[in-house]
């Protein structure tokens, strides 16, 4: 399993996951954390703006854990077949193991206000 964690300062979970460029990504095998690598996109990477239908580098990973996200990004999430995770942890690796000891939030299943 491949978990990405938004940082976009490479020290903390984001607030916004469709404009992050930068992530950090955690490869999972049997429930715990067995290596780790830095994805960093170009800008007009950046989820929010990029078509759903098309490649994406992020493609690969399973679940996308970040701080906040839209409607648009939990939808092209759903879209792509990853799952989209909000913590309110500041520290990436914490968030993964959060996530990992089944105590978070899917993206999905909250409303948010889009103003």
């Amino acid at each position: 399993m491949l978990i990405a964690v938004t940082s976009q300062n490479r020290k903390t979970v984001t607030d916004h996951a469709g404009r992050c460029r930068r992530f950090r990504i955690f490869t999972v095998e049997d429930a715990r954390v067995t290596g780790e690598e830095w994805l960093e996109l170009p800008k007009d990477q950046a989820f929010h703006g990029y078509p759903a239908h098309q490649p994406h580098p992020l493609d690969r990973v399973d679940v996308l854990i970040t701080r906040h996200m839209g409607q648009g990004m939990v939808r092209k999430l759903k879209e792509k077949g990853i799952e989209g995770v909000l913590t309110a942890v500041e520290d990436p690796s914490a968030a993964v193991q959060e996530y990992l000891g089944g105590d978070y939030e899917r993206a999905d299943r909250v409303r948010v206000d889009l103003g």
